[in-house]
């Protein structure tokens, strides 16, 4: 290595290490099309080449991305449910175009996601008397545009194990509600949505990170936390504002009284990056931001929504 003979173009050479790109993927394949090309590091004086293990596979972690029509997702394969899930909602949207066909949400199937490998694939037996509900994370009522577009929220890599009776079919529900009411005020609303695992402080004083694991074998963990980070543009009363309103909110996987207050489940965008690891609205500057809550009324309202059984 050190007399600068050359080696193979997968592995490295005299002061330059070989490493893989990032490289997005749709499903299981690379947008690219083609296999992930090694590229060299000037610099390196190392007599090993340990990235030469890549010309046998590259280990992940891989994000399965997938586009649908009323939504985009990340899959997180080591936790078996959504790593994100990303919606663009508008009062058109939200209702079935005229002269189109009925869609009606009898006539959707939960499936299985046969894009995701199957080492890795939440399955419909996994929920099967579980006791949590398979909860949306882009729900199917933001879907009414087309049956396909509803179809495909029933996907289970759009899926959350949630607790059914005070959330899922309740809280969350009349929480969902609230941005699809949001298309009333704003031209535009866009929703990330996405599962959690939060510490919580235990009997000792130290903080552990602790959830379920359902399946057989266990491989879906069940969320302690879920949240939504809400973007909405273009104000009905002034469209010509360049400003955005942003909220964001945190609500743990648990029954929550239909009496609590929307905005005590708000928190501020860099402390849900902190605990997502994912970042938001890196391209907004916080000139164009104003706080959601301080725009609208951020509050629920109680409605009648129709109970699906748990696992069903």
């Amino acid at each position: 290595m050190g007399s600068g003979q050359s080696k193979s173009a997968d592995t490295a050479v005299s002061g330059t290490l070989s490493i893989p790109p990032t490289q997005p993927t749709f499903g299981n394949t690379p947008v690219s099309g083609a296999s992930p090309q090694f590229v060299t590091v000037p610099g390196s004086n190392s007599v090993i080449d340990p990235a030469a293990f890549f010309k046998y596979g590259f280990p992940g972690p891989v994000n399965d991305v997938q586009y649908h029509d009323e939504f985009v997702s990340s899959y997180d394969r080591r936790m078996r449910n959504p790593g994100w899930v990303v919606e663009h909602i508008t009062a058109e949207s939200l209702r079935t175009p005229p002269n189109a066909p009925p869609v009606d949400r009898k006539k959707s199937v939960f499936k299985e996601d046969l894009t995701i490998p199957e080492l890795f694939r939440g399955r419909l037996a996994d929920y099967f008397r579980s006791g949590y509900d398979r909860g949306h994370q882009a729900p199917a009522a933001d879907a009414k545009f087309s049956q396909k577009a509803m179809d495909e929220t029933f996907v289970l890599s759009n899926m959350s194990p949630q607790v059914g009776d005070g959330f899922n079919r309740d809280y969350w529900s009349h929480f969902e509600d609230f941005c699809r009411r949001l298309t009333k005020e704003y031209t535009n609303v866009r929703i990330v949505t996405g599962p959690l695992y939060l510490p919580k402080k235990d009997a000792d004083g130290k903080y552990r990170v602790t959830y379920e694991v359902i399946g057989n074998p266990p491989n879906i963990a069940v969320p302690t936390h879920f949240f939504k980070l809400i973007v909405a543009e273009q104000p009905l009363k002034d469209l010509k504002s360049d400003k955005v309103a942003v909220g964001a909110f945190v609500m743990p996987n648990a029954v929550i009284p239909n009496s609590t207050p929307l905005k005590s489940f708000a928190v501020p965008v860099n402390a849900l990056e902190r605990s997502s690891g994912l970042q938001f609205l890196t391209k907004l500057p916080n000139n164009q931001r104003k706080e959601l809550c301080q725009e609208v009324t951020c509050e629920i309202i109680v409605r009648d929504f129709k109970k699906a059984l748990p696992g069903k």
